[in-house]
């Protein structure tokens, strides 16, 4: 089998093949599949637009004015020897928790095309820096499917403790070629653009990229529905409940977790509803760590002919969603899910899930201008820092 796909006039007509049965399942359920185009464009005009625009603005900016420059030399020792990546990457590394997928990711590819870090450093940032956002887990996960703050908070620090968790691990990624010649392949030195070309530039290239996402998003969710009506999904969740059935998994829950692997909104929202909660969570906890095919579409339409390793990011991703599910399950057991959250937090996050467009894009837009501040801030210091050591050195 491996020989025959290995073979480009097979996988041509492989693909043409999958074409023409797509093209067929669009003929045969005309009204189902523009329901399904329909909502994947209300989930990108109240969720993903809203939430990731004006992230994408604030990690442009942040690396087109110089920031993360200013940034890197301020945690430059936390960074390097924690994941062994220059102290300019920790700009993706805090995006990527606060702006969610795949905010993290573009930063991360545009720190390396602007050469404020080498191939392998940034090859190494992908793996880890690519995280859900805060509002999507407790909100949608944590308030709206499981219907428990407790949820959302326990699944977001098994998450985030799950990414640190793959950056350590991959600093040793390559490690072995960083030797004498660690200078030779040093990025070259950064030059900031004006404030006026790297805004201009910066809303630009967050509409296309936002765009871009939206068309992944509403793709998805056509494919999704048409598997469902075609048999292909049911069947392959029905083949794959027969080989991993000693394991508990049956039908029901494979057909969960083969909606999860595609698209990470749609499986989610699978969860909903009965069944054991450890199994619930476990399956959670693992979408939320691979993130879905979906997201690794626009993750790959981001890094395009850049020469970064997209095995090296698949693998990252891999091993985040096997980590939170075991941090998940260490977590449940130190802290019991029995036990009642306070009211004030359950009340917050049931607000923040069902929150509007208008107060969405609101609240997401303070955020990223907060987080622009911080940095902001952090930059000042740094020049500060930088500008002393220089008088000290001239007097």
């Amino acid at each position: 089998m491996s020989r025959l796909l290995s073979q480009q006039r097979s996988r041509d007509l492989l693909l043409g093949l999958a074409l023409l049965l797509a093209t067929l399942g669009l003929l045969l359920f005309p009204q189902e599949t523009m329901a399904a185009a329909r909502d994947g464009l209300r989930l990108c005009g109240n969720v993903i637009i809203p939430s990731l625009f004006p992230f994408f603005v604030l990690s442009s900016l942040v690396v087109e004015l110089g920031l993360a420059g200013y940034l890197g030399r301020a945690l430059e020792g936390i960074m390097r020897p924690l994941f062994r990546v220059g102290g300019a990457c920790a700009s993706a590394f805090a995006l990527g928790f606060i702006g969610g997928y795949p905010v993290g990711a573009r930063t991360a590819i545009s720190l390396y095309q602007n050469g404020m870090c080498t191939k392998t450093e940034a090859e190494r940032l992908l793996s880890f820096c690519n995280n859900s956002g805060p509002a999507f887990i407790l909100g949608v996960v944590g308030a709206g499917v499981f219907s428990s703050s407790a949820v959302g908070v326990l699944l977001y620090l098994a998450h985030a403790a799950a990414s640190v968790c793959v950056g350590v691990l991959f600093r040793f990624y390559r490690a072995g070629g960083e030797g004498a010649s660690a200078a030779a392949k040093a990025p070259p030195r950064f030059e900031a653009k004006r404030f006026t070309t790297a805004f201009t530039g910066s809303v630009t290239g967050a509409f296309l990229s936002t765009l871009n996402i939206c068309a992944f998003v509403i793709f998805f969710t056509v494919v999704i529905r048409l598997l469902f009506l075609s048999g292909v999904l049911p069947g392959t969740a029905k083949l794959l409940g027969l080989l991993l059935g000693p394991l508990g998994l049956d039908q029901a829950w494979a057909e969960k977790l083969l909606t999860g692997v595609l698209e990470i909104s749609s499986g989610v929202w699978t969860l909903a509803g009965s069944g054991a909660l450890a199994g619930r969570l476990s399956m959670a906890a693992f979408m939320l760590g691979w993130a879905g095919f979906s997201v690794h579409c626009q993750v790959l339409s981001f890094i395009g002919d850049s020469g970064l390793s997209v095995r090296t990011y698949l693998a990252g991703k891999l091993l985040h969603g096997g980590l939170s599910v075991l941090l998940t399950a260490a977590l449940a057991w130190i802290f019991p899910l029995r036990e009642p959250v306070t009211a004030y937090l359950a009340d917050q996050v049931a607000a923040l899930a069902g929150l509007d467009f208008h107060t969405s894009i609101t609240i997401s837009t303070v955020a990223a201008w907060v987080v622009f501040l911080f940095f902001l801030a952090v930059a000042a210091l740094a020049m500060r820092k930088t500008a002393g050591k220089r008088r000290r050195r001239v007097v």
